[in-house]
């Protein structure tokens, strides 16, 4: 049998068959692959996970009176396919915070672990029936030693801005005090 080549094609006179390569033939017919979307995490689907995304974003920080000094910047994200939010604040003198919080689905709240330079506050809770974030737990002092009952407070107002309010009790009146009370506003 004799093969005579013609411009890329392979003549086969015995058979009258003309046949480009085999490679070309399948690039034209094979249809590319199907990319599905990938299936969502279990905190993107499951209830109480979307609690506290209404703090997630990039905020200025204000004092929450009438005079709005702006007390640092804020930056709230939430990473791990949705399962944790990771909070960066820097104060307007320069000192730096980081937090955690994240949803527990078998105990039904939220807990947020707070870390600056020189405290730490440890909190648990949720919302409440309007909507506000409560957390309630301690806030510990490394230089001296002590131990606080703390709480949180954070409101969505219909502005968009977000109220942070902490109180703290104080050890002599055993009576709730102002800690911070900020006005987050979005960048």
């Amino acid at each position: 049998m004799k093969i005579l080549k013609n411009y890329g094609l392979i003549l086969i006179p015995a058979l009258g068959i003309a046949t480009s390569s085999l490679a070309e033939e399948q690039a034209e017919v094979t249809p590319a692959p199907v990319k599905s979307a990938p299936a969502k995490s279990v905190c993107e689907t499951m209830d109480g996970f979307g609690d506290f995304d209404f703090w997630v974003g990039d905020w200025n920080v204000y004092s929450n009176n009438e005079k709005r000094t702006l007390q640092g910047s804020n930056s709230v994200s939430k990473q791990h396919k949705n399962c944790l939010i990771v909070e960066n604040w820097t104060s307007a003198r320069g000192g730096t915070g980081s937090s955690m919080n994240y949803f527990d689905p078998v105990t039904g709240q939220w807990r947020q672990l707070w870390v600056a330079g020189g405290y730490s506050i440890d909190y648990t809770g949720g919302l409440s029936k309007d909507g506000a974030m409560i957390l309630k737990g301690k806030i510990n002092y490394y230089k001296n030693d002590t131990t606080q009952a703390f709480r949180g407070t954070w409101t969505a107002n219909s502005d968009g801005s977000v109220r942070q309010l902490f109180e703290i009790l104080s050890l002599e009146t055993n009576e709730w005090t102002v800690w911070f009370d900020g006005l987050y506003v979005r960048k």
